[in-house]
């Protein structure tokens, strides 16, 4: 299940069909097919490729160069991740908020060979290029910035066309990495290995029954026969893991990928306009830090969304309300809430129409999925009360590049099994689900009770005047943590009362303890551009603030 060679054998079968869309641009499969050829020969001319078999290696090693991708969404960056795949190299996610210090800790932790970036880049590239040796090659992607091109880069679009469309390098396996590096929330940024073989059955098909690519060539065949390919807009930043396994699953269904026309930021309009303007079936988005702007631009604008079947969110909450009013809004679409990580693919999922009930962390889990016990010593039985661990045995990575000892720590060997233990806390549901509780790093200690922040979140979010929310633990005398609220709210005529109805309708969801003690309010909440929480940055605004109020009260 090399990707490389999925893709290039339905491309031989359905070469004219679109295979990307950005802007005016429609690239068929022919198409796509002859540019990352081209792309995958650059690669080669300048040395890169697989120097060590996988046989030789242990998990957290790799064999194979590796291509940092330094780009917002567009055509080029699904161009580079299968350009990698073709020469037999191995792409990664670089996050386009990074400074410069983080840009060279990244580069140098996955000692980049070649860079692929975005114009407006250039200059901060340009002044830790020296620190960087190691790579070889420099690819500038023109934008509308005008910024000109780096000194010792070569420009992408001419850059292929110097170059002939090679066919794939010999050797291609489907133990080829792909790697995406985890955005570093509660530690350095760490590169997760993955084996091609494990991603395609892991996150970008529906269960393991096909085993051969003649098999989806087949089936891609007889859709394309009888019904109009899936479209599909994933609107998270690529560099963000979910983006790129939509795309590649749309891809495996011989389906076309929608790029938003303005990628830089998140826009409402935007999103909405190539919905209707290409007919998109599937949306992609994380949560209510995306939902929330689409569903008030809804409010402003009219637009024919009839060809809307599925919106898909993931890495954040999608909160019951949220999810009602998509249903009001949208009444014909399937909403399905998925559950993952980097380091586990696709975990579990909820889909849910209009008229069921509405629940928010309660998912049915995919094959090879389990709830852990605290000690590891095995699974929750369902229906139990105690906490445990989200994990997953089977499809998943081969460990942390250059990083053995936490390799062992969050893929240990279970019984003979190994299993994915990202650090996600879960209980065993009576009918054999999970409820998620949250992310174990950002786990509350208050008064000797645990609390997770996800799970405030969720019941703050049930208020309908909370445009966004982020949950942390504040340092406090009498109970070591304390839950604090940072919250930004629709117009609020009394903050007192609004603290007032913010707790009585989280009493309703959680127990006493796990209600908020201090809130924050705030006109913007920082998240990350993929919609996650910054947690760092709420933890210190909070506790910022908190300091600030104190001094005043004691003045």
């Amino acid at each position: 299940m090399n990707i490389a060679l999925l893709h290039e054998a339905i491309a031989n079968n359905i070469p004219d069909q679109p295979c990307i869309i950005f802007r005016d641009k429609t690239f068929s499969w022919r198409q796509v097919t002859d540019r990352t050829r081209r792309l995958a020969t650059l690669f080669k001319q300048h040395g890169l490729g697989c120097h060590r078999e996988r046989t030789e290696l242990q998990n957290w090693e790799s064999g194979q160069d590796h291509v940092g991708l330094y780009l917002y969404n567009g055509n080029e960056y699904l161009e580079g991740i299968l350009g990698c795949f073709k020469s037999r190299t191995a792409p990664f996610n670089v996050n386009y908020r990074y400074v410069e210090e983080e840009l060279t800790y990244l580069f140098d932790n996955a000692e980049a060979k070649a860079i692929v970036f975005h114009a407006q880049f250039a200059e901060r590239l340009a002044a830790i290029k020296h620190q960087l040796p190691q790579v070889k090659l420099w690819l500038q992607v023109a934008d509308d910035s005008g910024a000109p091109l780096m000194e010792g880069a070569l420009d992408y679009e001419s850059a292929l066309a110097s170059v002939d469309p090679e066919p794939p390098a010999s050797g291609l396996s489907d133990d080829d990495l792909y790697m995406v590096y985890t955005g570093g929330t509660t530690g350095m940024p760490k590169g997760v290995l993955w084996r091609q073989y494990d991603l395609f059955y892991s996150s970008l098909i529906k269960g393991n029954q096909i085993t051969t690519i003649d098999e989806i060539v087949e089936s891609v065949v007889k859709h394309h026969a009888h019904k109009a390919p899936p479209i599909g807009l994933p609107s998270p930043p690529l560099m963000h893991a979910t983006a790129q396994w939509i795309a590649m699953s749309l891809w495996v269904m011989g389906g076309t990928v929608v790029m938003q026309s303005k990628p830089e930021s998140f826009d409402a309009d935007d999103i909405w306009q190539c919905v209707e303007k290409h007919r998109v079936n599937s949306l992609t988005i994380v949560g209510d830090a995306f939902a929330v702007p689409l569903l008030k631009q809804l409010d402003k604008q009219s637009y024919d969304l009839s060809s809307l079947r599925i919106l898909a969110s993931g890495g954040a909450i999608l909160s019951p309300v949220k999810k009602q009013e998509i249903f009001d809004k949208l009444p014909k679409v399937t909403i399905l809430d998925a559950l993952g990580s980097s380091e586990t693919g696709t975990q579990a999922s909820q889909l849910l129409k209009k008229g069921e009930n509405i629940t928010t962390g309660d998912f049915a889990m995919k094959d090879g999925c389990v709830v852990l016990k605290q000690d590891f010593s095995g699974f929750l039985l369902a229906g139990s009360e105690d906490v445990g661990w989200a994990a997953r045995s089977g499809y998943v990575p081969l460990g942390y590049y250059r990083d053995e000892a936490k390799t062992k720590k969050t893929f240990p060997e279970i019984n003979g099994v190994r299993y994915s233990v990202p650090g996600d806390r879960a209980m065993a549901k009576a009918d054999g689900g999970m409820k998620l509780l949250g992310r174990d790093s950002v786990t509350i200690n208050t008064g000797g009770e645990k609390v997770f922040a996800e799970e405030v979140e969720q019941a703050l979010k049930n208020h309908n005047q909370v445009f966004d929310v982020v949950v942390v633990g504040t340092q406090s005398e009498r109970w070591g943590q304390q839950v604090t609220a940072l919250v930004k709210a629709t117009v609020v005529d009394s903050a007192e009362v609004f603290e007032s109805e913010l707790k009585a309708i989280a009493k309703k969801h959680i127990a006493g303890y796990k209600v908020p003690k201090k809130f924050v309010f705030l006109d913007e909440i920082v998240r990350a551009p993929s919609g996650k929480p910054d947690y760092r940055w709420a933890k210190q605004t909070a506790e910022a603030m908190l300091a600030s109020e104190s001094e005043k009260q004691s003045a």
